[in-house]
């Protein structure tokens, strides 16, 4: 099966890309070439997806199986996608959020059919507005779109919601004893999904001609409160975490550029029902648990220094957090 993917070297869809190779996949990866990636047995097409002559000239007059866009984010990018790939893709997967889902949830239990909507994030928002365009050339012209929604997937990366996404900053944090942020009080559910998993359940809705119109979420089974997640992460550490909780709108007000991934997402609990994706993809099942999961991802950082990066912004905005959420704390006790 001769396979596309826009992007392919980010943290999701690196592990995919391994495992398409490793299913047998003739995979080609279209990008810019700037974030180096260990693909060995993939096809490399080197340009620009937001310059159409430049992946038009990339892609000359090749036609595939399956399209996958990791980077598509604004309705402009899906048109532009629609022009290129109009009769040149058997099918063409969207990767949408299950932030796009309903907030606040009006049940638990998130199944596709949860209604699309999230008045918090304008990025989940696009996400939304994408699905509706893909959603209308598939009723309108029969384009062969699937829509997969990946809710919060690591590996190597820590899965958390502050603290630093893509470097060694809470770790280091937590190895150090210095306080760490979990919004809310840290009981609200989560499900956080290992991209080995993922992979398992997205490459088999590839060529999969019964996934044409429809949407589906790929997630673990297993659900934490956010307090089990970073304790897990300290626990493999073998340190203690020392969590201050914070209120999610207090977050917002005093690093607004955290807000709305917050309020958006992650304050809200998000259990997900994935009988669908079982359905469409027999056999599939998370099989790696938070616990195992995170050890893996440790080990990717131990494996070489350059990696346990620290991100001194990272670091200044969660003390900037404790700091104020401090100093409101004693302006409140001093009234009382």
């Amino acid at each position: 099966m001769r396979v596309l993917f826009i992007g392919g070297t980010g943290f999701i869809s690196t592990a995919v890309s391994r495992q398409a190779i490793a299913n047998g996949f003739e995979l080609y990866l279209l990008n810019r070439g700037a974030r180096p990636a260990d693909l060995p047995g993939s096809h490399r097409l080197t340009a620009d997806i937001h310059n159409p002559e430049d992946a038009r000239a990339a892609l000359r007059d090749m036609a595939f199986d399956v399209v996958v866009d990791w980077i598509a984010y604004t309705p402009d990018d899906i048109e532009r996608d629609l022009t290129l790939f109009r009769g040149r893709a058997k099918q063409f997967i969207f990767i949408s959020s299950a932030s796009a889902y309903q907030k606040p949830p009006a049940h638990y239990l998130i199944t596709e059919s949860t209604p699309l909507h999230n008045p918090y994030w304008e990025y989940s928002r696009n996400k939304i507005a994408c699905e509706e365009r893909l959603m209308a050339a598939y009723r309108d012209e029969g384009f062969p779109v699937t829509i997969v929604r990946p809710s919060l997937t690591y590996d190597p990366n820590f899965p958390i919601a502050i603290g630093g996404w893509g470097c060694y900053t809470l770790a280091d944090r937590l190895k150090q004893g210095r306080p760490i942020i979990v919004h809310g009080d840290g009981s609200s559910l989560w499900v956080v999904t290992h991209a080995e998993d993922f992979a398992r359940g997205f490459l088999g809705l590839l060529g999969n001609g019964r996934a044409l119109g429809h949407a589906f979420h790929i997630t673990s089974d297993e659900v934490l409160t956010w307090d089990q997640i970073y304790r897990t992460i300290a626990e493999a550490l073998g340190v203690e975490a020392k969590i201050v909780h914070i209120p999610s709108d207090f977050i917002a007000r005093v690093a607004p550029q955290l807000g709305a991934g917050l309020l958006g997402d992650k304050t809200w609990s998000a259990v997900f029902d994935n009988s669908k994706i079982k359905a469409f993809v027999p056999g599939f099942e998370a099989a790696i648990p938070f616990r195992d999961g995170i050890r893996r991802t440790l080990a990717w950082f131990a494996a070489d220094e350059r990696r346990r990066r620290i991100d001194a912004a990272v670091n200044a905005e969660m003390d900037g957090i404790l700091q104020a959420y401090a100093g409101a704390s004693a302006a409140v006790s001093t009234i009382q």
